[in-house]
């Protein structure tokens, strides 16, 4: 019985680090962008990543681990929300950087406190609303899928060279083996052996150093306040409760994904639980000097694919995670991964969160042609955006920062149109 124990928790284990995996790269990208644009020192990037990566080991704990007021208790990870990097550029230049963890602090208490009422919008978001959304969550994050599998940087001249290329099929050749070919956990774990044999071969072909391991230090204890003391301006805390909007709709599409896949109705306390989590991760990440939070939907891929919906994973995910954040050269030791095995095993992952969507379309009618408008208008208007952000770009920044985002306009033009076209009171009896 105690091998039998010893054995599920090692394969828990294993299955927390694939999760580690697929959101690392997008984990440490939100620091690193706004650290380079406000010209961080060494050391100071080095703090901004580890305790990153340390707060989103917590913030994790606080939506997986219910209490009575937080806790969305589904296989979720969060980590540092890509849509706060323009603002908080924007605000961290013109106001200086205590103005940002200022404007973070003051979003994250709003989010907490407005989490009750904002669970309410749970009857705006129909099987026909939620399928378009997560649709457009999946195969919007294809376009990232390919960046990193070209090499990272579509401006250098080896953007989608041969050997990138090459590691990024083989990566992808070998989850879809142990997919189709694989049994039981070898078969959940197929995405982390991708990963890790991609990278064997990278190593093979001299595309892995380990330059990061040797420079970074052993131990870093996080510190409130290490970076600046918090500054309070109206402007910027309204643009970061914007942002903060933004991560919740995105979130509340991971929600419903993740509900669909482990067969649970979601309730309003429990929508109003994950959000206010997500508010204290928030919170705690201004207070800690790091970025704000939501949901990663890439970890819905790696759910679906491995067919394990249990909580167990992630709280190892969430214990790897925060014994990086204490340990800089154990977390730089993640970084040796190329980006063009992390694009492959995306692609593979991103595409399987679009076609979920689609599966949560075909219990649509789609004979009632206002719900084939509303998805044809709502799908197409979020890639749409995606691919043309710069379509807004003659409407004020505030508006840009929310609808440049293609999840969000996914929501507001499926939301809408189902108000319009099929009404509000219709959809809550039938979601009653």
């Amino acid at each position: 019985m105690e091998i039998s124990s010893i054995k599920s928790k090692g394969q828990d284990l294993i299955l927390g680090l694939q999760h580690v995996l697929a959101m690392y790269s997008g984990g440490v990208l939100v620091p690193l962008l706004v650290g380079t644009a406000l010209h961080f020192s060494a050391s100071q990037m080095a703090y901004l990543i580890s305790v990153d990566i340390f707060m989103t080991g917590i913030a994790t704990l606080f939506q997986v681990k219910r209490t009575p007021i937080t806790g969305i208790a589904m296989p979720v990870v969060l980590g540092s929300a890509i849509q706060s990097v323009s603002p908080l550029i924007n605000i961290g230049t013109t106001l200086g950087v205590g103005a940002m963890y200022g404007a973070t602090i003051s979003a994250g208490i709003f989010v907490f406190l407005i989490g009750g009422l904002f669970a309410k919008l749970r009857y705006f978001f129909p099987p026909v609303v939620t399928g378009s959304l997560i649709t457009v969550i999946g195969f919007t994050l294809v376009p990232i899928a390919l960046l990193n599998w070209g090499g990272g940087n579509n401006q250098a001249a080896s953007y989608g060279n041969m050997t990138n290329l090459l590691l990024g099929t083989i990566t992808i050749i070998i989850i879809l083996a142990f997919m189709l070919l694989g049994r039981g956990f070898i078969k959940a774990i197929a995405v982390l052996l991708g990963i890790i044999m991609g990278t064997i071969v990278a190593a093979m072909l001299g595309q892995v150093s380990l330059e990061s391991v040797t420079q970074a230090s052993w131990f870093h204890l996080p510190q409130p306040f290490f970076l600046g003391m918090p500054t309070f301006h109206t402007s910027s805390i309204v643009t970061m409760i914007v942002v903060a909007m933004t991560s919740l709709i995105e979130s509340t599409g991971v929600y419903f994904a993740l509900a669909d896949l482990t067969g649970r109705k979601l309730s309003d306390h429990d929508l109003a639980n994950g959000y206010r989590a997500e508010g204290l991760g928030v919170i705690l990440s201004g207070i800690f000097n790091t970025f704000p939070y939501s949901t990663f939907s890439q970890n819905v891929g790696v759910v679906r694919l491995s067919g394990v919906k249990s909580k167990r994973p992630i709280y190892f995910a969430a214990s790897l995670l925060i014994l990086i954040g204490l340990l800089p050269k154990f977390g730089a030791l993640v970084t040796i991964i190329p980006s063009t095995v992390l694009g492959g095993a995306m692609f593979v992952m991103f595409g399987t969160i679009g076609v979920q969507g689609i599966n949560i379309l075909r219990n649509v009618d789609f004979d009632n042609e206002k719900n084939l408008v509303i998805a044809a208008l709502s799908i197409g208007g979020g890639i749409g955006i995606t691919v043309h952000p710069e379509f807004f770009q003659h409407l004020p920044q505030t508006w840009q920062l929310v609808l440049t985002n293609g999840v969000v306009v996914t929501t507001i033009l499926a939301v809408g149109l189902n108000m319009i076209l099929n009404g509000f009171h219709k959809q809550k009896e039938q979601a009653a």
